[in-house]
Formats: structure tokens, sequence, C-alpha cells
């Protein structure tokens, strides 16, 4: 059986799923199962990346969501967490090459790594260093260390079609989910894809009894 890594872009899945289902209700490792198991795969693990809030923009927004992310990690899932900042370009590239480099990346590694992700577009996005960060151990998991067969990415960003092609191209397998809003019409074109419609997610409420 095929081993799977599932990693997830928590706030494109957020925003994607309220379009559709209180996202506070999906459970992420039910919809995780579910995927391995449609898909005939066996689930490693699985690693959330999120931005974090400020206390300053309220405390209890900023308790609440420190709350779920240390429920999350009590149930296993592996949570990497980056603060919101608004940056120029040029802070964007000072951020990046600093994340990659704290990686500890091979030097056969670090120049490919670099030039797929050293690239800026949208001065006006708010910047959290959560795509490179997903890319990256995309990246290392599946073609540096091998640790998996495929990459299973929840989101539906373009922003990650260099990365998967990267790695398809190391002879991995990649595999995008998302809802039918929100997701990236070049992803799915380009790659295999599962869209995660309202009866599916239906069976990965908290609540639901299988």
């Amino acid at each position: 059986m095929k081993k799977a890594i599932v990693f997830v872009d928590a706030n494109n899945w957020y925003h994607n799923i309220k379009k559709i289902l209180e996202p506070g209700e999906v459970d992420i490792i039910k919809s995780a199962r579910l995927l391995c198991d449609i898909k005939g795969y066996s689930l490693l693990k699985i690693k959330w990346y999120a931005s974090t809030p400020s206390i300053a923009d309220g405390e209890r927004m900023y308790y609440k969501h420190m709350s779920f992310l240390e429920s999350l990690g009590k149930r296993g899932v592996e949570v990497i967490t980056r603060k919101l900042q608004r940056l120029s370009n040029a802070e964007i590239i000072r951020k990046r090459v600093e994340t990659i480099r704290s990686l500890d990346l091979c030097t056969s590694c670090r120049p490919i790594v670099e030039s797929a992700f050293l690239d800026i577009a949208d001065t006006q996005k708010k910047e959290k260093g959560i795509d490179v960060w997903v890319a990256v151990d995309m990246i290392k998991e599946s073609v540096i260390e091998n640790n998996c067969d495929i990459c299973l990415l929840i989101s539906g960003d373009a922003d990650f079609v260099l990365a998967l092609s990267l790695i398809e191209s190391h002879g991995k397998e990649v595999l995008t989910a998302m809802v039918p809003f929100g997701y990236s019409s070049e992803l799915r074109k380009k790659f295999p894809f599962f869209i995660l419609r309202k009866e599916t997610l239906m069976k990965c409420l908290r609540n639901y009894a299988e």
C-alpha cells in the first residue's frame, strides 16, 4: 500500500470550507483518513500549516485559535505555525530566504528549492511564509528524505504548482483535494485531484456517527 503524508494549507482550507459548512465542525483527521481510504493509501501523518493571530487583535480569538491548534497536536497532527504579517516585496524575499536556510537543505537541493520559491508577485498579499513552508516540507518529506510515496495536499492554491511539479519529476505521486469553490483550475489540469463535495464532508463532521 502506498504511503501518504497529508499537508493541509489551513488558511485555504478554512476560507473555502466555510462556503459549504462551518469549518470548526469539519474534522480534518476524519477528512484525511477518508481521502486515504478512498484512494487506497496508508496515512502516515497529517501536517497542519497555519498562521497565528496576534493577541493584540483580540484575546478571545487568539486563545480560541491557540486552543484549537493545541487540540490538533494532542490528537497526533503535526502543527506548524507562522505569525500573520503584511510585508513588502523585499521583506517577503528576505523572509523566504531565511525560511529556506533554516531547513538545512543539502547543496544539491538548495538551488532547486530557492529557484522555485523566491519568486513573488503580489505586494498586497498577507505573507505568512506558510506557502513556502508547505512547499519545502513536501519536497523534503517526499524527495529528500523519501518518507512517503504520495504528497496529498489539501489546498486549492495555484502557488503550489511548482513544488508539485518538482515532486512529480522525482517519481513521487501527488494528489490535491479541495471543495469546488476556490479550487485552482491550474492545479486540476496539471495534477490528479479530488473534489471534496458537501456529501463527502458530511461524513467528516465531528459528531458524525459511522
